[in-house]
C-alpha cells in the first residue's frame, strides 16, 4: 500500500521539533504527540563588537527565568561606552521571567539615555537600578486589580557593568555577581560585588566563615531584590580603574554556584576571553551545564581595554 503523504501545512504554521509533523498549539505543545516545544528564551545569545552574553534554561528548570541586555553607545567625546545587564527572576515570586526581562530592558535603556549625556557612569548606574526597580514594581499592578505586594509580587535580582571613559562600573541588587578577570592570569581575579544574601550577612557579621555560610541550606536566601514587596531598595554601585586589560564577567548564581571562589572562576574563564567574549560566555555556560545545570545560567563578558602608555590623555 502506498503511504498517504503528509499534507503540507499552511505557511507560517509551526511544526513540532520532536515528531516533525504535528502542529504546535498556542500553549507551546504539539497537537499530535504532546511534546512541549522549546521556548524562545530557553537559550539566547547576543554578540556585539565589545560585549557578548549567553543565557540558558539549564537542565532542571522548565523555563528560563533569567534575562539580559547588552548594548553599546558613545560618550559625548565619541569614546565608546559598553553596557551589560543580567537579571535573575526570583522563582518563589509570581512571573519571575517577566520581572527579569522588564528589569534588564529598563536598566539598559536608562544607561543608554544617560551615558551620551555625560552623566557619570556610576551615577548613571544608580539611576538605571532605580528605573529597573520601577519597571518590576509596575508588574505588580494589573488593570482592575489590587497591587500584589502581599502575593509574592514579581521580583528579580540585577547585576550590571559599564565600561566607559577608562572606568569599570558595576551595580547590583541581590546575589548575581560581577568578576574582574585580568588578561594576565598571574594577576589575581577579583569579585567586584557583595551578595545581598543570608550567607553574606553571616560572613559580614563574623558569625561564620565563607565555607560554613555557603554550605548552610539558608545560604542563598536573598536579602535584597527588585520588586514591589522588597523591604527597602538599596542599589549598590562601585567604580574601578584597572591599569591593565581584562574582562568583566557578569553572571547569575547559575554560573557562580559552580565556580564560587575567584580562583575557580579564573580557571573557568578561557585564556582568550578578551578577544573572544562570545566564545568565553558559551564556555562558561557550558561549565555550569557540565556541573549539573541545576539553575538557569546567564553570563555576559565585557572586555576592558587599556590605552597604551603615552596614547591619549592621562
Amino acid at each position: 500500500a502506498t503511504p498517504t503523504p503528509t499534507p503540507t501545512p499552511p505557511a507560517g504554521t509551526k511544526l513540532c521539533v520532536a515528531c516533525r509533523a504535528g502542529r504546535v498549539d498556542r500553549d507551546g505543545y504539539c497537537e499530535r504527540c504532546g511534546h512541549a516545544q522549546p521556548r524562545e528564551r530557553d537559550h539566547m545569545e547576543q554578540e556585539l563588537d565589545a560585549v557578548a552574553a549567553v543565557s540558558d534554561r539549564g537542565l532542571r528548570h522548565h523555563r528560563n527565568e533569567d534575562s539580559f541586555a547588552v548594548s553599546a553607545t558613545a560618550l559625548s567625546d565619541g569614546s565608546p561606552a559598553v553596557v551589560a545587564v543580567v537579571c535573575d527572576g526570583v522563582s518563589s515570586a509570581t512571573r519571575p521571567d517577566e520581572a527579569s526581562y522588564a528589569a534588564a530592558q529598563a536598566a539598559n535603556e536608562s544607561l543608554l539615555a544617560a551615558l551620551p549625556r555625560d552623566v557619570h557612569p556610576q551615577q548613571a548606574m544608580h539611576e538605571a537600578i532605580l528605573a529597573a526597580a520601577e519597571a518590576v514594581n509596575s508588574l505588580a499592578v494589573q488593570p482592575g486589580q489590587e497591587p500584589e505586594q502581599h502575593q509574592n509580587a514579581p521580583a528579580c535580582t540585577l547585576v550590571a557593568s559599564v565600561v566607559a571613559g577608562g572606568l569599570l562600573v558595576v551595580g547590583w541588587v541581590g546575589d548575581s555577581r560581577a568578576y574582574w578577570v585580568p588578561a594576565d592570569r598571574s594577576v589575581p581575579t577579583a569579585r567586584l560585588t557583595e551578595d545581598d544574601s543570608w550567607a553574606a550577612q553571616m560572613v559580614a557579621a563574623g558569625l561564620m566563615n565563607e565555607a560554613e555560610a555557603y554550605a548552610d541550606e539558608r545560604a542563598h536566601a536573598i536579602t535584597g531584590w527588585l520588586g514591589a514587596d522588597a523591604y527597602e531598595l538599596e542599589p549598590h554601585t562601585a567604580s574601578f580603574k584597572p591599569d591593565r586589560p581584562g574582562v568583566v564577567v557578569v553572571c547569575t548564581d547559575g554560573l557562580w554556584n559552580y565556580a564560587e571562589g575567584v580562583e575557580e572562576m579564573a580557571a573557568a574563564v578561557p585564556a582568550d576571553a578578551f578577544s573572544r567574549p562570545l566564545h568565553s560566555a558559551q564556555v562558561l555556560v557550558g561549565h555550569a551545564l557540565d556541573g549539573g545545570g541545576h539553575d538557569n545560567v546567564t553570563v555576559a563578558v565585557l572586555p576592558f581595554p587599556v590605552a597604551p602608555q603615552g596614547a591619549g590623555s592621562a
